[in-house]
């Protein structure tokens, strides 16, 4: 017969022998709190010059060129005044084309993507690369051909020009983006809208687009800032009456004193729009750029 010999009590009122952590688990939060530091130090990092351009744009001239530079000073409203007053048609320019383009592209492109996922045509892949091929050529190599072509057509300096231009630039991307979104959307969404008889049209007016409304919105976004913060075209193909802000921003730079407040001061303003169309449309924004991240 076996005895088992038990495991004596601790003494009433003393408390138990505190558990020394794992080696492992100790290592894992230094690890851990390591990594958030330096997350942070490169945040605050990349978010340092927008800080100082925000800064800049609130002193004077000789406040903002200064050197040391000026950390304590007033603020003021001055550059601010003065770029609103001179930017009205720059803004409306910036602001036709970037619209007009982002609705043609998302016109072209919806019924462009469907067809190369719900209903896709002969030779995909082949397609798809001929829509990303033209990302691939520097803007810089057809900005001659674009010129002489739009001087025959007495189009130069026209924000239409820009239209065309800014929805040819997006519309592949677009296309790309939208595909995936589609691709997300189950077979038997497609076969309960047939059975009750709805067409090619409602069923895409319908039923997908609600489906993918968030993709929809962040293509939209991207495209908005695409032809919001476009340059080289509108350098070469406007003077005056087609300008956008891009232009605007680079005419506060002058040879003739100091500028680099009134330029801070644009760039702030020229920025505002994208970024509150960011925050009004984030939630559909990182929705619609998941949802083609897990197949």
């Amino acid at each position: 017969m076996s005895t088992a010999t038990a495991t004596p009590a601790p003494p009433a009122g003393r408390p138990p022998a505190p558990v020394a952590p794992r080696r492992g688990a100790s290592r894992g939060r230094v690890t851990g709190s390591l990594l958030t530091t330096l997350t942070w130090i490169l945040a605050l990092g990349f978010f340092f010059p927008v800080l100082w351009m925000a800064m800049t744009a609130f002193k004077q001239e000789n406040e903002a060129s200064s050197s040391p530079p000026t950390w304590f000073f007033t603020p003021t409203l001055d550059q601010f005044r003065a770029v609103v007053g001179e930017s009205g048609t720059y803004v409306a320019n910036s602001a036709i084309a970037t619209g007009v383009s982002t609705v043609l592209v998302l016109l072209l492109g919806i019924p462009a993507a469907y067809a190369l996922s719900i209903r896709p045509v002969e030779k995909v892949s082949d397609v798809l690369f001929f829509f990303i091929s033209t990302k691939m050529l520097p803007v810089v190599a057809v900005i001659v051909p674009i010129y002489v072509i739009a001087g025959q057509l007495k189009v130069l300096d026209n924000i239409w020009t820009l239209v065309v231009l800014y929805t040819a630039m997006n519309l592949p991307i677009a296309v790309w983006m939208m595909r995936s979104f589609f691709q997300e959307i189950p077979a038997e969404v497609l076969e309960a809208a047939a059975v009750d008889g709805a067409g090619l049209m409602k069923t895409l007016r319908s039923v997908l687009i609600p489906m993918v409304a968030p993709g929809i919105a962040a293509t939209a976004l991207i495209c908005v800032i695409f032809a919001w913060n476009e340059f080289f075209f509108a350098l070469n193909l406007t003077a005056s009456q087609a300008a956008t802000v891009p232009i605007f921003i680079v005419s506060t730079m002058t040879s003739e004193g100091l500028f680099l407040a009134r330029l801070c001061a644009a760039a702030l303003l020229a920025s505002l729009p994208v970024i509150l169309a960011g925050w009004i449309a984030q939630k559909q924004l990182v929705r619609g750029l998941s949802m083609g991240a897990i197949k």
